[in-house]
């Protein structure tokens, strides 16, 4: 597709409008930004998501950009307690997910193993990543983050996880951004999202390979 004049969060709306209720995925790398000024702009495409996978938040794993907050989340956590409060089904892959999928030396040898351009090309970054980012996270600097998202829609049974009600802190300058999951159930609040927490590592190398060896 060529670059396209029209904003995203029109292209949103107007994608979502044309669709019968409950056929549309919509999957999110970043912060929550257009989905929750879209949502705002047209309350009623609300209906018309079947499910929002958020790449996002955290539970255990706390926060990688505050002591208490997620990046993703962190950026524009009014955005992403509209979306919170939309009804629309959300499943997220959060940080106590993505921290578990690292990319090891075998692994990345696996992908430059694949003798294609990409593969090759996967392997370096993947090897450019974890250098520039080894000083600060450690061994959670191999992790992969976004393509988690993408592992789940094409596999979701490599992951685990449970119904959970998740609130997002958007007063305190201390927390703000955290995503504040009630894991064990104590304030009886109604489930509002799917919560992702074990992912089979392998299995997702496997996969992304598996992908990569198709092309060129």
């Amino acid at each position: 597709m060529a670059l396209q004049a029209q904003h995203g969060i029109d292209f949103l709306i107007e994608t979502l409008r044309g669709a019968e209720a409950g056929t549309i995925t919509l999957c999110a790398l970043g912060p929550l930004t257009n989905i929750a000024m879209a949502l705002v702009k047209a309350p009623e495409i609300a209906g018309r998501i079947r499910e929002l996978v958020v790449m996002g938040g955290a539970c255990f794993e706390l926060g990688n950009v505050t002591p208490a907050a997620e990046f993703n989340i962190h950026v524009d956590p009014h955005a992403a307690a509209i979306v919170i409060d939309s009804g629309i089904p959300v499943t997220m892959i959060p940080l106590d997910v993505t921290h578990q999928v690292l990319s090891t030396p075998p692994r990345v040898e696996a992908l430059r193993a694949l003798g294609n351009r990409c593969g090759s090309a996967v392997a370096a970054l993947l090897d450019s990543f974890e250098t520039n980012r080894r000083d600060k996270f450690g061994a959670r600097s191999m992790a992969l983050h976004d393509p988690s998202v993408i592992a789940y829609l094409l596999r979701p049974n490599l992951y685990a996880g449970r119904e959970v009600n998740i609130a997002i802190e958007t007063q305190s300058s201390l927390t703000m951004g955290m995503t504040v999951v009630d894991w064990w159930g104590v304030t009886g609040k109604k489930a509002n999202f799917r919560f992702m927490n074990t992912v089979d590592a392998d299995g997702f190398y496997d996969l992304l390979v598996e992908k990569l060896a198709r092309l060129p």
